[in-house]
């Protein structure tokens, strides 16, 4: 397009589990953030795009997740855009297909042209009005939603991840819109193991599937659509590497669970000082105990060069 035709657009990405777990303290205020954002960058198109929606429980947080839907629907900020696309996958009770992902799409009425990609006739369909998607969206046509296959996950135990994808006609340019969440490191234990950790091999596999998935549409419909993957990839910083800088002069005790024997926790002492204590390790614990905040918080970009990602 030419220059002076160009749509401002906003490509938002949250993982909004914890605000659903504490909305009183925390739902208006996110609301209140993004909307902020919105009226400062003036943008003609806005792209949200969520993970966790709901939280950890969401058959527990159904009215905060409409809530949620009306504050954005209801907004000032928003009241330009006179079309809407939301879908939110909450069937919950559906373990082979719940993915908990949520894609918010706000078309500004200076949109001459939008259309959205209708995936089972597979043609472009005019947007138009405001249209909500909740509860069960398997039979919604004008998205693509996939949970992960099992082997994608250590010991096939099946997580709420995978990807939710919309296609895009705006003012003559296509584009798809892909709301992808990846597998989390779930133990600190097996993160420090190696590297890559088992995590970033099913996090490679899980990507590598969706990049192949799109490569495969273009192929099958003779087109190539460009596309933007924004969501929660769960990357993490080399783990391994970290400790063992982290604990050169020390010796690991390993504690074992007295339920099964297994190893539930590392404890790095530095025997030439008194066996003081420097660095435990759960499977959900990372505690250095001298600095952790000044490490980790303070002076986090002297971990830079272990993010193998750059």
């Amino acid at each position: 397009m030419a220059a002076n035709h160009l749509t401002p657009v906003l490509l938002v990405t949250a993982n909004v589990g914890s605000i659903f777990e504490q909305p009183d303290r925390m739902l208006a205020f996110w609301v209140a953030e993004f909307l902020k954002t919105v009226k400062m960058l003036q943008p003609k198109f806005v792209a949200l795009h969520c993970q966790e929606v709901g939280g950890k429980t969401y058959e527990g947080s159904v009215k905060h997740v409409e809530d949620f839907v009306r504050m954005l629907m209801a907004s000032e900020e928003l009241k330009s855009f006179d079309r809407m696309r939301v879908y939110l996958d909450e069937d919950y009770t559906n373990s082979e297909r719940f993915t908990a992902l949520g894609n918010f799409y706000f078309i500004h009425e200076t949109i001459r042209t939008a259309q959205i990609w209708d995936f089972k006739t597979k043609a472009f369909l005019p947007c138009q009005g405001k249209e909500v998607h909740t509860g069960n969206i398997e039979e919604v046509s004008s998205k693509e939603k996939t949970k992960f296959p099992a082997e994608f996950f250590p010991e096939f135990k099946w997580s709420r991840k995978g990807y939710l994808r919309t296609r895009w006609n705006i003012n003559g340019t296509i584009f798809d819109l892909v709301n992808i969440h990846l597998l989390h490191d779930a133990s600190n234990l097996l993160a420090i193991e190696s590297f890559p950790s088992v995590y970033s091999d099913y996090r490679h596999r899980a990507l590598k599937h969706v990049l192949e998935r799109l490569k495969n549409d273009d192929e099958d419909w003779d087109i190539v659509v460009p596309f933007y993957i924004f969501g929660d990839f769960n990357f993490r910083v080399d783990t391994h590497s970290v400790v063992k800088r982290l604990t050169a002069k020390t010796v690991p005790l390993h504690i074992q669970s007295n339920k099964n024997g297994e190893v539930s926790k590392i404890i790095y002492t530095e025997q030439a000082n008194e066996n003081r204590v420097i660095l435990t390790v759960g499977k959900k614990e990372f505690n250095h105990h001298d600095q952790h905040d000044g490490l980790f918080y303070s002076n986090s970009g002297k971990w830079v060069s272990f993010w193998p990602y750059l």
